[in-house]
């Protein structure tokens, strides 16, 4: 669970200011990095309509016999799926908007992805755009993938450049990405956008605010949730939310 990546770039990137200040909502506990330590799922799910495609694994059991949670969103869900290169002009065009990026398929994504609707309705965040990190097959098709070899760290599939973009532009949102070797941590010595990643933008990443939703000491995002952390999920959420709708003056 503890895994984070990027490659950094010399150049002023998108609408992402240099000197801009950015801030974290929400702890920094990260969730899903590579498919196969996550899900480890054989079959397809249509992700052309978000609340089906999230529903549609309820109670199903992966190929590596792990059910996955079940849960309900609400018909008027905010969560509209984008493409990379929407995102991209809206960074550049300088505008507000919320982004989530996950999948179906994270069990970390499912566990607080129902709180996240909710808060959303709440505060009236209307439109939060949703940028999947899997194919049906598991493969990447956004995010770097590295793997240890001998001890190091190996990029065994590279990222879409508008990645190295957004990580650039949240450079200051997220923290170094370490990949596990028994009880040792190797820094690969960048950063990464774990899924879930929840990000508010403000003119177009002069302001970055994100936040994960998972509780601390979630360390099963499968197991049934305690009080405690459903009211820390909540709490991160009502602090992310707030905000409200993020309206574009033209």
């Amino acid at each position: 669970m503890k895994k984070l990546l990027i490659v950094f770039a010399a150049v002023l990137l998108i609408g992402c200011k240099a000197d801009a200040p950015k801030q974290e909502s929400g702890n920094t506990t990260q969730g899903c990095d590579a498919f196969d330590v996550c899900e480890e799922d054989s079959f397809a799910i249509a992700t052309a309509n978000f609340k089906e495609a999230y529903e549609a694994l309820n109670g199903k059991t992966n190929a590596s016999g792990k059910i996955h949670r079940t849960i309900h969103l609400p018909k008027n869900h905010p969560f509209v799926e984008t493409d990379l290169e929407t995102v991209q002009d809206m960074l550049k065009n300088g505008l507000n908007f919320y982004l989530y990026i996950g999948d179906e398929m994270c069990p970390w994504c499912r566990a607080v992805i129902e709180t996240a609707a909710e808060k959303a309705i709440k505060y009236s965040a209307n439109e939060v755009l949703y940028l999947p990190i899997w194919d049906e097959d598991g493969s990447e098709i956004l995010r770097d993938k590295y793997e240890l070899q001998d001890g190091k760290p190996v990029l065994v599939s590279e990222g879409t450049e508008g990645y190295q973009e957004l990580l650039k532009c949240f450079d200051e949102v997220l923290t170094p990405y370490t990949l596990s070797d028994n009880d040792t941590e190797i820094e690969v010595g960048e950063k990464r956008i774990y899924a879930p990643s929840f990000f508010r933008i403000i003119g177009g990443g002069r302001e970055v605010y994100m936040t994960t939703g998972i509780p601390e000491d979630l360390t099963d995002p499968r197991a049934e949730l305690s009080e405690d952390q459903e009211k820390e999920i909540a709490d991160q959420f009502d602090e992310f939310f707030k905000a409200g709708s993020l309206v574009n003056v033209k």
